[in-house]
C-alpha cells in the first residue's frame, strides 16, 4: 500500500489532532503518501481530499478539535453515498482510509470494507462507547473537564445549601457520569445502563440533609435530560435546610 487517507467524522473529541499527526508521520516514515479528507464523509463524497506532509501536521498536537474539520453526513448510510465516496477515493489513487471517530464513523468505515475498500478505525469520541478499547480518544479529557467544572459548582452548592443536578454528555453511555461522579464524590450517579426511581433519589438526598450535609451533587447522563426537566420544576429538589419538608 502506497497511498492512504485519514478523516475525522462525527463529534470532535480532544486528541483527534494528535491522532491525525501520528497517522500522517508514521505513514510517511513507512514510505506512504498521505491525504487528508476534510469534513468527514461529506468531504469524501465531495472530493475534498488533499495531500498532507509532516509540516501539515506540525504544531497541532496540543490543539483541540480537528484541523481536518468534521461534519455529520447521514447520506453516507445509503449505498449510493458510499459508492460515491469510494469513487472519489479511487480517483485520488487512495488504497485505504483511516477513520477517526465514534460509533457512527465506525459504521461508515464498516460499509467501506463491505464494498471491498480497506478501512480501519481509531476510536475518537468522548463517550467511551467503542467496543474493543478500554478508553477512547477524548474520554479522559472529557472526564477531567467535567471534574474541574464540578469542583467549582460544589462551592456554590455548599454556599447556598442547595442540591445541584449536574448533567454531562455521553449519549447512550454513562462512562463520563460514572467516572466524574466517583472522582468528585457525587451522592447520586444516574446512568442509562442502570434503572432508577426518582422517589429513591429524592429520599436519599433528603436523608443526607437530615444528617447534616450542606450540599448534594447528583449526576445525570445527558440522555435523561428530558425527564430531568420535569423534576427541576419540583421544589423537592431545592432543599435549603435539614428541617425542610
Amino acid at each position: 500500500m502506497k497511498r492512504i487517507a485519514v478523516l475525522t467524522s462525527g463529534g470532535d473529541a480532544p486528541g483527534m489532532n494528535a491522532a491525525i499527526r501520528a497517522v500522517v508521520r508514521q505513514a510517511i516514515s513507512e514510505g506512504m503518501e498521505v491525504f487528508g479528507i476534510y469534513d468527514g464523509y461529506a468531504g469524501m463524497v465531495a472530493g475534498e481530499i488533499y495531500p498532507l506532509d509532516a509540516t501539515s501536521v506540525g504544531d497541532i498536537i496540543s490543539r483541540g478539535g480537528t484541523f481536518l474539520h468534521s461534519a455529520r453526513y447521514p447520506e453516507f448510510a445509503q449505498r449510493e453515498g458510499q459508492l460515491k465516496g469510494i469513487e472519489q477515493l479511487k480517483k485520488h489513487g487512495i488504497e485505504g482510509v483511516v477513520v477517526i471517530g465514534g460509533d457512527g464513523s465506525y459504521h461508515g468505515a464498516m460499509r467501506l470494507t463491505e464494498h471491498g475498500f480497506l478501512a480501519i478505525g481509531l476510536p475518537g469520541t468522548i463517550d467511551n462507547d467503542i467496543v474493543g478499547t478500554d478508553f477512547t480518544i477524548g474520554f479522559d479529557t472529557a472526564v477531567t473537564t467535567a471534574m474541574d467544572a464540578i469542583d467549582k459548582i460544589r462551592d456554590t452548592s455548599s454556599s447556598h445549601r442547595r442540591t445541584f443536578v449536574v448533567e454531562v454528555m455521553g449519549r447512550n453511555a454513562g462512562d463520563i457520569a460514572l467516572w466524574a461522579g466517583i472522582a468528585t464524590g457525587a451522592d447520586e450517579i444516574i446512568i442509562p445502563e442502570e434503572g432508577f426511581k426518582f422517589e429513591d433519589i429524592v429520599a436519599s438526598i433528603k436523608a443526607g440533609y437530615e444528617h447534616g450535609k450542606n450540599t448534594t451533587l447528583s449526576f445525570w447522563q445527558k440522555v435523561l435530560c428530558q425527564r430531568l426537566n420535569l423534576v427541576k420544576t419540583k421544589r423537592s429538589w431545592r432543599y435549603k435546610r435539614p428541617s425542610c419538608n
